[in-house]
C-alpha cells in the first residue's frame, strides 16, 4: 500500500480563502472609519458577516473542514465582530470622549475574545444544546454595538453624546459574555413556518436595499426582543439544574 496523498484539491482552500477574505473586509473597514467612509465601513462589516456565515457550509459542503479552518474562523471573528466595530465607532465618536471611549472599546474587544474562548471550549467539549447559544453571538454583538451609529444616520435629528455610545457598547460587550441564552440558526421551525420566513427575509432584503440604515436599526430592535423570548423557550425546554 503506497503513502497516502499529501495533495488536495484546489478548490477545498475556497473555504479558507473566504474567510481570509472575511478578515480583509474587516481590516479594511477599519481603514475607512479613519477616513470618515463610515457607509463603506458598515458595507465591508456585513460582507465580511456574510462570508462568515458561509465559510463554514462550504467547508461541510466540500468536506475540506479542518483544525486550522476552525482556528482560523475564530481569530477571523476577533478581528471582524470585536475590533473592527470598536475602531469603527471610535472613529466615527467615541474619539470625542478619548480616555472613555477608549476604554469602552476596549471592554468591548476583551468581551468578544472571552466570548468566542468559551464558544471554543464548549464545542471542543461537546457541551450544551445545539438550538440555543450562551450570551449573544459575535455577529450579532456587532450590529447591536453599531446601532448608535444606524440610529444617528437613519434619524439625523436624534444626536446624542459620545459618552452614550460608549456605555451601549459596554452594554453590547456584556451581553456577549452573559449567561443569556439566544437563539442559534441551528434551532427548528415548523415546517408550516418556511414560507414566511422566506418571505420575510426577501422583504427585509429589499428594505434594507431601499432604507439601509433604518433597516439595520430595525434589525437591532428585533434581535433585542428575541433574548427574553430566547430565555422563556430555554427554560421550557432544557432540563433543569
Amino acid at each position: 500500500m503506497g503513502p497516502a496523498r499529501r495533495d488536495i484539491a484546489l478548490v477545498q482552500l475556497l473555504p479558507n480563502a473566504m474567510t481570509l477574505g472575511a478578515i480583509c473586509a474587516g481590516v479594511t473597514a477599519m481603514r475607512l472609519a479613519v477616513f470618515g467612509a463610515f457607509d463603506m465601513a458598515v458595507a465591508l462589516l456585513f460582507l465580511a458577516a456574510l462570508l462568515d456565515g458561509l465559510d463554514g457550509s462550504v467547508a461541510r459542503a466540500m468536506k475540506s473542514e479542518s483544525l486550522i479552518g476552525a482556528e482560523l474562523d475564530s481569530l477571523a471573528d476577533v478581528v471582524n465582530f470585536g475590533v473592527a466595530p470598536a475602531i469603527v465607532l471610535y472613529f466615527w465618536t467615541l474619539w470625542q470622549d478619548p480616555i472613555t471611549g477608549w476604554i469602552a472599546a476596549l471592554v468591548y474587544i476583551i468581551c468578544c475574545a472571552l466570548r468566542l474562548a468559551r464558544f471554543n471550549a464548549g464545542t471542543k467539549s461537546g457541551l450544551g444544546d445545539a438550538r440555543f447559544f450562551t450570551g449573544v453571538p459575535s455577529p450579532a454583538g456587532a450590529l447591536l454595538a453599531l446601532a448608535p451609529l444606524f440610529l444617528t444616520h437613519a434619524f439625523p435629528e436624534a444626536a446624542h453624546p459620545a459618552w452614550a455610545s460608549a456605555v451601549w457598547l459596554v452594554l453590547c460587550g456584556l451581553l456577549m459574555v452573559s449567561r443569556l441564552p439566544t437563539w442559534s440558526l441551528k434551532a427548528r421551525i415548523p415546517r408550516r413556518f418556511a414560507r414566511l420566513v422566506l418571505l420575510a427575509v426577501g422583504l427585509g432584503g429589499v428594505a434594507l436595499i431601499s432604507w439601509p440604515w433604518g433597516t439595520l436599526l430595525a434589525l437591532d430592535l428585533a434581535y433585542l426582543l428575541t433574548i427574553p423570548l430566547a430565555g422563556v423557550h430555554a427554560r421550557q425546554v432544557l432540563p433543569k439544574g
